[in-house]
């Protein structure tokens, strides 16, 4: 196809730190490419960029006319592509303030947010025609941009309106979506298009999809009048979905997610460790949509907020779904209420459980995934993986874990680690098959460490993978401290010779972090190991500070000579490694007393980790003389960031009777309805709310 003037052009302002002006005309013809190997690499180009991570620069304003010249043409090979990528850059600007002064990566200022929106608004009537173009493709992004981007509101509902009996499922569910949008941005056309969804959700003469879809953006139009009657229409619009209509496309093809079935997996490249590769494997499924109500139901989620029962009795509904696209994309919606939300999650843990379904393997390993994920609150489905990973043994033989089909071997592989995680020994023998023959060994150790009451048979296993690490290949580190990592957690003296040898191997090789994971783990074998005191004490006086605090704590578990290590740990506290010395020096207790000045001063920095830490090791040297000091410090810094509650909490817990003056705010923590403690997640969440049981119980 031909691009007007694409020579000549100023790409001079086109162009930024990414690459030099003469590299970006390829980004504009690579796109129009007959070649699709090309136009992929185009893309990815002008993704990375023009509009790197979703942001706008002033080259991207430049190219926005050729873009729409593109997808306006019908030589242009990958319109919905184009077209897709204008409705990114429009959503982006949108989501920005139009008032705002941004920076562009070379520091000079930029509103090319506001420039890109003008320009984008200036030709937006092109999207009227191309929401009825002849491909599905190009018309799902353009109902979008129609409905964002149009200036004349009215014509702007008039137009999607007329569209939607003569379209697909998906179509019509993003016309629905799209109409919504146009009333919450224009009050104008509130009304009308209000009642319009309304009359829609309400026809019987609609399929159920589309009856639902439109109940939901109805309440989305008004999100603070959302009544008592939204979630049951929306259970009952559930229940007449059919497997025969719904997750199917215009073309009748069916949208379930496929993986490869017969495969053996495929190794990761040279250099590039198995973890990171598997953690692109998830982030690659967790982008799948299976069902087309799929962002119905996720926007109502959003609508409903911390209404957490209605929330359940929807996704009960949605598990419950007899239309398997639909059923598949409620796990993940499940997950994750039950990660941000606390309460009694019992039924749906047992209905994800009941996604554990031997002929679906697609299906169960992402119930198996989702329940690996949920730590403790998992415990009710302890015996439906128990009973699915011996099936699958029992179906496909003991090396089911290594099995050749992919889905087999996933879905096996997620159970058992879901299962370890609730450190059932029912979980074990795939676990040894994993070490004994290297498939996927690594999934393998991430979980081992549940299993302390195996460690007579794991421990050597462990110990003999670590000693075939290559510690001057950097790209095995994280098998290394995977591996440290999990013999520590085991603690078993077994171990010791291991992790010494590590250790020296850690050293020698400058792999300062491997080396303190190593430290770590021999500190918490502890006695067990005191003949590596020959490798750990010349470490206490290395430069590396990371390694010489984890020698010295090492130094402190394995002999206890207080008279060795406080003065040391005394000196740490004037550095970078002063949290690390202060927990040390708080499980040495009263034999650190050399410390407590040091600490009280800590009372007063500016950053409440530190002061965190420094109050807790208090409480554990100096006992009750420090007591007012402490709660007042931990609940100052609790108030200010909720992120140390864990630990917070866990002094508090061992003060007893001492930490009297913090209940009221430990009872407010029990009524609060979002999960908090560490990075927010379920463990530390459930680990904070037991312990603020126990406190209170002692009231």
């Amino acid at each position: 196809m031909m691009i007007s003037e694409i020579d000549g052009v100023d790409w001079e302002s086109m162009s930024h730190a990414y690459g030099p002006a003469s590299d970006v005309p390829g980004w504009l013809r690579g796109m129009v490419s007959a070649d699709p190997g090309v136009r992929d690499e185009a893309f990815s180009h002008f993704y990375s960029a023009a509009h790197h991570q979703g942001d706008v620069y002033s080259c991207t304003v430049a190219s926005l006319p050729f873009l729409f010249e593109m997808a306006d043409s019908s030589e242009s090979p990958d319109r919905a592509s184009v077209i897709g990528l204008l409705l990114s850059i429009g959503q982006t600007c949108l989501g920005m303030d139009p008032e705002a002064v941004y920076f562009a990566p070379d520091g000079t200022e930029s509103r090319a947010h506001v420039d890109a929106l003008a320009v984008i608004g200036e030709r937006a009537e092109v999207f009227v025609r191309w929401v009825r173009d002849r491909d599905r493709l190009v018309r799902r992004p353009a109902i979008e941009g129609l409905g964002l981007f149009l200036g004349d509101s009215a014509r702007v509902v008039e137009v999607l309106c007329s569209l939607l009996s003569g379209s697909g499922m998906v179509e019509r569910l993003l016309i629905v979506r799209a109409v919504a949008t146009v009333a919450l941005r224009d009050p104008a056309v509130h009304g009308a298009a209000a009642s319009w969804l309304a009359a829609l959700a309400g026809s019987t003469a609609e399929v159920p999809e589309v009856r639902l879809a439109a109940l939901v953006h109805r309440a989305r139009c008004t999100p603070g009048e959302i009544g008592d009657a939204v979630v049951p229409a929306a259970v009952g619009l559930l229940r007449q979905i059919t497997p025969g209509e719904s997750g199917r496309d215009d073309d009748g093809s069916c949208l379930a997610g496929v993986e490869s079935g017969v495969t053996g997996g495929s190794a990761p490249a040279p250099g590039v460790p198995p973890q990171i590769a598997g953690a692109f494997e998830d982030l690659e499924r967790q982008g799948r949509v299976h069902a087309p109500t799929t962002s119905v139901l996720s926007a109502l989620h959003t609508l409903l907020g911390d209404r957490v029962l209605e929330r359940t009795a929807l996704l009960a509904e949605q598990l419950r779904s007899a239309v398997p696209p639909v059923r598949y994309d409620a796990i993940r919606m499940a997950q994750e209420l039950i990660a941000l939300w606390r309460g009694d999650h019992t039924g749906l843990v047992v209905l994800l459980a009941g996604c554990l379904l031997p002929g679906d393997a697609y299906t169960s390993a992402a119930a198996a995934e989702a329940l690996g994920s949920l730590g403790p609150v998992s415990e009710p489905a302890r015996e439906s993986l128990a009973s699915y990973v011996e099936a699958a043994r029992a179906e496909h033989g003991p090396r089911v874990w290594a099995a050749r089909e992919g889905l087999v071997r996933r879905a096996h592989q997620e159970a058992v680690r879901a299962l370890a995680g609730l450190g059932d020994l029912r979980a074990l023998p795939s676990v040894l098959t994993a070490l004994d023959e290297g498939t996927d060994a690594w999934r393998a150790v991430q979980v081992a460490g549940h299993l302390s009451e195996a460690a007579g048979d794991l421990t050597p296993r462990l110990s003999k993978l670590l000693a075939e690490v290559d510690f001057s290949d950097s790209s095995q580190a994280m098998s290394a401290g995977a591996l440290v990592s999990v013999l520590g957690e085991l603690a078993d003296p077994a171990a010791a010779p291991a992790l010494a040898s590590a250790v020296t191997a850690a050293v020698r090789q400058e792999q300062w972090g491997t080396a303190v994971s190593a430290l770590n783990a021999l500190a918490s074998v502890g006695s067990g190991s005191a003949f590596a005191l020959e490798v750990v004490r010349p470490l206490a006086d290395v430069q590396d500070l990371h390694v010489r605090v984890a020698a010295t704590a090492a130094l402190w578990e394995l002999e206890g000579d207080a008279a060795f290590v406080v003065p040391r740990l005394v000196e740490l506290l004037d550095t970078h490694q002063q949290r690390e010395a202060v927990e040390v020096l708080g499980r040495i207790g009263q034999a650190a007393a050399p410390a407590l000045p040091r600490l009280r001063k800590m009372l007063t920095a500016g950053y409440e980790w530190t002061r965190v830490y420094a109050a807790a090791a208090l409480w554990d040297i100096g006992g009750d003389a420090e007591a007012s000091a402490v709660v007042e410090t931990l609940l100052a810094a609790w108030a200010e960031n909720d992120a140390t509650s864990n630990h917070v909490l866990a002094c508090l817990n061992r003060m007893g009777p001492a930490a009297r003056p913090a209940l009221p705010r430990v009872r407010e923590e029990l009524t609060l309805l979002r999960r908090s403690g560490r990075f927010r997640s379920i463990s530390n969440d459930e680990e904070l709310l037991a312990t603020c049981r126990a406190i209170t119980a002692r009231s």
